[in-house]
């Protein structure tokens, strides 16, 4: 299948995803828009999901925003590897953040990592490409998958937003984990990266707040 790239790609994924599970009708229509979110493929867009972790979204971009101005609105592996790890601490990142984001920076300038390349790989290849980098984990690299080179079968299953959506919307009594959310994901297959937009966009209006880790 060819990369999601447009709000049209997205509307054709959730009209597939309608014929393959006619019981997605009803999210459809109670998730209301659902985002594109995509973002340039980079070490910035890596960078801003590292960040994004495990902190509100005004907690990340206040500290996305310090980092930019640190280093004069372009954030990339040079800028970043020069500020090292005090500059980052200096801007709000923790240890963990810090460390990653200097591990993806050294391995982008020494070659060994090529995050445009990469958005061109089979799954499970660019994948372990990604996770080969000390801090970066199946999260954080499926959804740079996602949402910077548009990969169009991508379920996040480690995503909290995502297990609560799905378990709200399917009334599950049985709490979903990672290994029976991936089961249970497979019939959304080769549209689960749409399937997992619409669930974040569902779960939104649920809880009244941005559930995507780009929203």
């Amino acid at each position: 299948m060819k990369p999601i790239t447009c709000e049209a790609d997205v509307a054709a994924g959730l009209e597939a995803l309608v014929v393959l599970d006619p019981r997605l009708a009803d999210i459809v229509v109670h998730a209301g828009p659902v985002p594109l979110r995509l973002q340039p493929a980079g070490y910035a867009g890596l960078a801003e999901i590292v960040v994004s972790q495990m902190v509100s979204k005004a907690s990340a971009s206040a500290i996305w925003g310090r980092l930019a101005v640190r280093l004069d609105g372009e954030v990339g592996a040079a800028g970043v590897m020069a500020l090292g790890a005090d500059g980052l601490f200096s801007v709000g990142l923790s240890r963990a953040k810090a460390s990653t984001l200097l591990a993806i920076a050294d391995a982008e300038l020494a070659g060994q990592l090529d995050l445009q390349g990469v958005c061109r790989l089979e799954i499970s290849q660019a994948m372990a490409h990604l996770t080969a980098i000390k801090g970066v984990g199946p999260w954080t690299a499926e959804v740079y998958l996602m949402f910077c080179a548009g990969h169009p079968d991508i379920f996040p299953v480690g995503d909290i937003a995502l297990v609560h959506a799905v378990h709200h919307a399917f009334a599950h009594e049985a709490k979903l984990n990672g290994r029976r959310l991936a089961s249970f994901a497979e019939c959304w297959s080769p549209w689960r990266s749409v399937a997992a937009r619409l669930f974040w966009a569902f779960y939104s209006r649920q809880v009244r707040r941005a559930a995507d880790p780009l929203g």
